[in-house]
């Protein structure tokens, strides 16, 4: 994942009137067969990336990256853990949440990639999830996870796991879902579901109820907000949007060369994003 020589070229993109510079491939690790399917940073400052691997096929490599806020390595975990690394994210209190998609289950990992515990039956699907997509921490401690590849759901959970509802069913319409591929949870509680193949977001109260969709995306992929409430959301055009809190359009870019699977933003307001092909970790700073 390192570059022998300096880039020919300064590639600069611009979100609104925030102008970030691009580069790429971010972070060092060992050789290793997975490809970055997500990101995410704890609280620390510490980045997570995560590696997907076919876990009948692939050696159990380590399915999370640790690297230092400037890209160094720092440490591997997961390949006996993890299966189906599908997406992650890092809990307020430096938890690790990471979504076992064909296993039919998150799990919890200490920050140093100690198993804790799960949710969801391992290796059962509808015990609840079906190929579940990713997971997002709410202001409240709740837990809201996307249910997506075999499912058409979003399920809520108590800080402490404990499953509180579920809500969804396969269609078009309000409140249904044709792909649940990721969502975010902003700061005011609302719950924003990435419905991929649906080309669009939904919007939803904490509670579950519709409130609002916003379109204009083609297929898309991954979201993160920041504290002010702007969105970031990828899609397969390939572009990069950001969206105010009420879903006005701030600006759009391309940062990334086919794709990006995932996406997460640092303390320094540099966004991270996880391509998965070529396989490989951009960063967007402010310039």
């Amino acid at each position: 994942m390192t570059r022998n020589t300096p880039p020919l070229h300064r590639l600069a993109v611009a979100l609104g009137e925030r102008v970030f510079t691009v580069t790429r491939p971010f972070g060092t690790w060992p050789a290793n067969s997975g490809k970055v399917s997500d990101v995410t940073v704890a609280p620390d400052g510490r980045i997570y990336v995560l590696l997907r691997h076919d876990p009948l096929v692939d050696p159990d490599d380590p399915r999370v990256i640790i690297l230092a806020p400037d890209g160094a390595f720092l440490g591997a975990f997961g390949g006996e853990e993890i299966a189906d690394s599908h997406c992650l994210t890092a809990h307020p209190d430096g938890r690790i949440f990471v979504v076992d998609r064909d296993m039919h289950e998150i799990i919890i990992f200490s920050s140093e990639g100690v198993r804790l515990g799960g949710i969801g039956t391992r290796g059962v699907p509808h015990a609840p999830f079906n190929h579940p997509t990713d997971i997002a921490v709410a202001p409240s401690g709740e837990l809201y996870v996307s249910d997506g590849y075999a499912g058409w759901h979003v399920h809520r959970f108590a800080a402490d796991g404990r499953h509180l509802a579920t809500w969804g069913s396969f269609g078009t319409g309000p409140g249904e879902f044709a792909e649940p591929h990721a969502l975010w949870c902003l700061p005011d509680g609302r719950v924003v579901v990435v419905d991929r193949c649906n080309h669009r977001l939904q919007v939803f109260n904490a509670e579950g109820h519709y409130l609002t969709e916003w379109g204009g995306f083609r297929r898309p992929v991954a979201i993160w907000g920041d504290a002010a409430g702007r969105l970031y959301v990828t899609d397969e055009t390939p572009s990069l949007t950001c969206l105010g809190p009420d879903g006005q359009r701030i600006g759009r870019a391309r940062p990334m060369l086919n794709g990006a699977h995932g996406i997460y933003g640092q303390g320094d307001g540099s966004l991270l994003l996880a391509e998965a092909n070529p396989s490989r970790v951009t960063r967007l700073s402010p310039a």
